[in-house]
């Protein structure tokens, strides 16, 4: 996924906290993202199809007089979206912690040695 991928999901996300259908315009995602990136409104319809395709997300399009609406329902992989982007994230902290470990322990483990057959 993309940046502009992942903010959009956790977007959505927020918003659609229950298993309901909300109903959410492209300018309320631009908005929200606004702060970070600047979207298009062709973006946000490209970016919406490519969640629905990565089954993150249901959504149909409505129309009103208002200009039109995203329908979101969130899938199983949405629902989860965040707690697993979570996961990951502190995975990748761990990962990074145990390399610096294991790297100061082969470095004191090579001065001790250094200083045994000096």
């Amino acid at each position: 996924m993309t940046k502009k991928e992942k903010l959009v999901m956790t977007f959505l996300c927020n918003k659609c906290q229950q298993k309901r259908t909300y109903l959410i315009s492209p300018q309320e995602i631009t908005q929200a993202l606004s702060k970070r990136f600047i979207l298009s409104i062709e973006e946000i319809d490209e970016i919406m199809v490519e969640l629905a395709n990565q089954n993150y997300i249901d959504f149909v399009v409505s129309e009103s007089k208002k200009g039109y609406f995203y329908c979101v329902n969130l899938k199983k992989n949405g629902q989860t979206y965040n707690s697993d982007a979570k996961r990951s994230r502190r995975t990748f902290g761990l990962l990074v912690l145990r390399s610096i470990f294991l790297a100061t322990v082969s470095f004191v483990f090579g001065l001790i040695l250094r200083a045994i057959f000096k």
